[in-house]
């Protein structure tokens, strides 16, 4: 990082109270103005909605996309075409220490379906960590109503565990706002979500969502976890 940890976390407490009813057009503007080139947006490639925000407020920015091993096709699929389709991006693939062989070799096979905590601290949290070190802030999707956990989620915060601003544009939004945002928009989007994978993680562990049930209980599902680590 480039600011000292006490300015960005005073920062980051002015902005939360400043920007608590911002809208996500105002919140990226802010971080665009504020950071400049010292901040990465992490996205999971189920959709580009938030790619697509935030190159209104600037056309050029890195994206952050974990590479755990373990993705479907179709969310690679999606990472790329939005690589060609918002020329400006600079999409970082940050990949664990280990390959899944590798991986598999000194945990033992299948370590997702064991120790599944364990499993994403390796292939998600630390090349988090790692990534974030070199940036301010980090723009992420994080929703509300995407979990219990999330329901407090403000629009901009102190990232206390990364040591930097975190600004969550779309925390507000309703299931009913992002759909409609992607369909008035024509957003690129994970064609798996069309065939009922609703919340889309590594392929192990997402499976379909039951008609009407939470989006969120295709991960992990069967396992008392609903959390990869990542936000909480």
């Amino acid at each position: 990082m480039t600011t000292a940890t006490n300015e960005l976390k005073d920062l980051a407490e002015r902005a939360s109270a400043e920007l608590a009813d911002a809208s996500a057009a105002e919140a990226l503007a802010w971080t665009a103005e504020t950071f400049g080139d010292n901040w990465i947006l992490a996205s999971n490639m189920q959709d580009a909605v938030l790619i697509d925000l935030a190159v209104k407020a600037k056309p050029n920015f890195d994206v952050l996309f974990l590479q755990t091993g373990y993705h479907f096709p179709e969310t690679i699929g999606l990472r790329d075409a939005v690589g060609a389709t918002y020329s400006g991006l600079n999409i970082i693939n940050a990949e664990p220490d280990k390959t899944v062989a590798q991986q598999d070799a000194e945990e033992g096979p299948n370590l997702f379906e064991r120790e599944p905590n364990h499993c994403c601290d390796l292939r998600k949290v630390v090349p988090l960590r790692r990534t974030l070190a070199n940036y301010d802030a980090w723009v992420t999707g994080v929703r509300r109503v995407d979990a219990p956990t999330r329901a407090n989620t403000p629009i901009v915060q102190w990232d206390e565990r990364n040591g930097l601003v975190k600004i969550n544009p779309i925390a507000p939004w309703s299931d009913e706002e992002f759909r409609a945002y992607i369909d008035k928009n024509g957003i690129l989007e994970n064609l798996l979500v069309a065939e009922g994978y609703l919340s889309i993680g590594c392929a192990p562990c997402t499976a379909k969502v039951a008609l009407g049930a939470d989006p969120r209980s295709g991960r992990w599902a069967g396992q008392n976890k609903i959390e990869c680590g990542l936000h909480g």
